[in-house]
């Protein structure tokens, strides 16, 4: 028991090692990484940054033949701290055991990784380390390829009030998607219902935000194929699953690691940041002023005149 305790809390490397195989092998490892990020699913925890402490033990396949000092032939260290950089940097999460499962995922990616262990430990949150360890193999993650191929590429339209009204609704919701594309839908707030204002920016971010969802589920209940999703797992399986989605935009503006310039009220900019998102070709809009400048084409269309 006392040595089941000490490994418990042991360095991830005496864990691989006590879980080693009849045929061990190979690893690699990182020590005490420490970034500083926002995470975490409490409110005292957004808007602040914290220290997080990566420790990481990858075991990989052992070279046959010379190394030849050839940095190519092994895994590097960079592609370690690389891999966490890139889910930082992908979205604000608010689990710590989402993160590691993403770091390890993204790890076992290189085909020299067999099996990765994970722990991350939140320095500043108590007088001790709370964290979070993990253990993956390479059976258990899905290639890059897989995933590549099962992601559709979305069709995104931004519908402003007069299109939501509009009697011809359901027939452009049908033509739509008559092309066989996954069909998001995009809204602003209410026009004849303004959202309060306050002094706080914050605040009114998110009031602007819920502004705009209450006019999603005015959509939704327009056409029963509708449905609200708020988050990006929500869309990817309504995506995969033929179901027309309208976007709530609370989380993934509120979670985007870099918070995207468009304000709420100007639904339409936020909507195409949004597009950009998935790397759209265009974002079709109907019956709304287009913005100035966006990152997606847009193809503007009056309520009047749609025909798709």
């Amino acid at each position: 028991m006392p040595n089941e305790i000490r490994l418990a809390f042991a360095h991830p490397s005496e864990r691989a090692e006590a879980m080693a195989g009849d045929t061990p092998l190979d690893r690699i490892s990182l020590r005490d990484h420490i970034v500083e990020v926002e995470i975490g699913a409490f409110q005292a925890e957004r808007g602040v940054t914290q220290r997080i402490c990566f420790n990481v033990v990858v075991e990989v396949q052992p070279l046959t033949g010379p190394i030849d000092d050839d940095v190519d032939r092994i895994l590097s260290y960079d592609r370690v701290t690389e891999a966490i950089a890139a889910e930082l940097a992908d979205e604000r999460l608010n689990l710590l055991e989402t993160l590691a499962e993403r770091v390890a995922e993204r790890i076992l990616l290189e085909p020299q990784a067999m099996k990765a262990f994970v722990r991350i430990e939140k320095l500043d949150r108590g007088p001790g380390a709370l964290g979070v360890e993990i253990v993956r193999a390479r059976e258990d993650v899905r290639t890059a390829d897989a995933e590549a191929a099962e992601a559709p590429q979305p069709e995104l339209v931004f519908l402003g009030e007069a299109a939501i009204a509009s009697p011809h609704l359901t027939g452009w919701l049908d033509q739509m998607e008559a092309t066989g594309r996954p069909l998001i839908l995009c809204v602003g707030a209410a026009e004849g219902t303004p959202a309060p204002q306050i002094p706080h920016r914050m605040a009114q971010r998110r009031i602007d935000l819920l502004a705009i969802e209450q006019n999603a589920w005015v959509l939704a209940a327009r056409d029963d194929r509708c449905v609200v999703v708020e988050t990006r797992t929500e869309l990817d399986w309504a995506m995969k699953n033929g179901q027309t989605c309208v976007w709530a935009p609370s989380k993934i503006v509120l979670d985007a690691v870099e918070t995207p310039s468009a304000q709420p009220r100007d639904a339409v900019a936020l909507a195409a940041w949004f597009a950009a998102t998935f790397e759209a070709r265009e974002m079709l809009v109907i019956g709304a002023e287009p913005p100035a400048e966006a990152p997606v084409p847009l193809r503007v269309i009056p309520a009047s005149q749609a025909q798709l």
